[in-house]
């Protein structure tokens, strides 16, 4: 069951400048203290648009150095790094109480028409024929593929898929940006712990200590998350403490719209 509202995580996108480059917007409220990685990613991409006229976001890359705390807004501090005629970027530092709790790089693009390829997209049925299940911090339809169980204890392969698609809304390009990269915080950590046998997702943080360290996304096409989209991943390495994984996204007709990688702190409890 989601404990957050589809209106709240909505609501979140939604930036106010409070000073020259300077940004806030409300947190996602729930009955937890840390604020969600996903959260500080879509606000992230929903600054950056917020700097520019044109453009549409490419690529961002984020660090979290330490947690957020709901009580608190967040304010974002933009540096404009780059303003050219068909790319920008933005350096944006997301703090609270004085310190960084999100560090951004996002790269910014005029749309240009040129080369296109793409391999095939995995066959992994339809939406209808996907498990629905509840994710905690996906307010909207989700269906897993082949019913997989992040929660589970039983040694799996490393890899997940779900199918996912929002109310229909009237928000701007990069809003559809948003929930995506709110989506995409959730499942890797349960990805990359899928191979070992006796850990679930479920079983942090009391016998495992999880926490993302860096999350990087790319965007290649226009997207929206209110038709239905793949979402695929898999963890090709879990090594020195930290779990590594990456997916695409690809649309109901197989175009591949947007990839994703993560790094994440996997600290078993002794």
């Amino acid at each position: 069951m989601a404990i957050v509202r589809w209106e709240d995580t909505l609501a979140c996108l939604s930036v106010e400048a409070v000073g020259e480059d300077t940004f806030t917007a409300p947190n996602i409220p729930m009955a937890y203290r840390r604020i969600f990685g996903g959260q500080l990613l879509a606000q992230a991409l929903c600054v950056a648009d917020a700097t520019v006229e044109s453009k549409t976001v490419k690529s961002l890359h984020a660090s979290f150095p330490r947690q957020g705390d709901l009580a608190e807004r967040v304010e974002y501090r933009v540096q404009r790094e780059r303003e050219g005629r068909t790319l920008a970027h933005r350096l944006i530092v997301g703090e609270q109480a004085g310190g960084a709790i999100v560090v951004a790089s996002v790269a910014l693009h005029s749309q240009e028409p040129g080369l296109e390829y793409q391999i095939p997209a995995p066959e992994m049925g339809s939406p209808e024929e996907a498990v629905a299940t509840d994710f905690s911090m996906i307010p909207w339809e989700t269906r897993v593929v082949d019913g997989v169980d992040l929660g589970s204890r039983e040694a799996g392969p490393p890899q997940f898929a779900f199918w996912m698609r929002s109310p229909s809304f009237s928000g701007a390009a990069v809003a559809h940006q948003a929930l995506l990269a709110h989506a995409t915080d959730l499942t890797l950590i349960g990805t990359s712990l899928r191979p070992h046998a006796g850990l679930g997702e479920d079983d942090s943080p009391e016998r495992i200590q999880t926490a993302v360290t860096s999350h990087t996304l790319w965007f290649h096409r226009a997207l929206r998350v209110d038709d239905w989209l793949l979402i695929s991943q898999e963890s090709p390495v879990v090594a020195a403490g930290r779990g590594f994984a990456q997916g695409h996204v690809h649309t109901r007709a197989g175009e591949l719209v947007a990839s994703f990688a993560q790094e994440s702190m996997l600290r078993p409890v002794a």
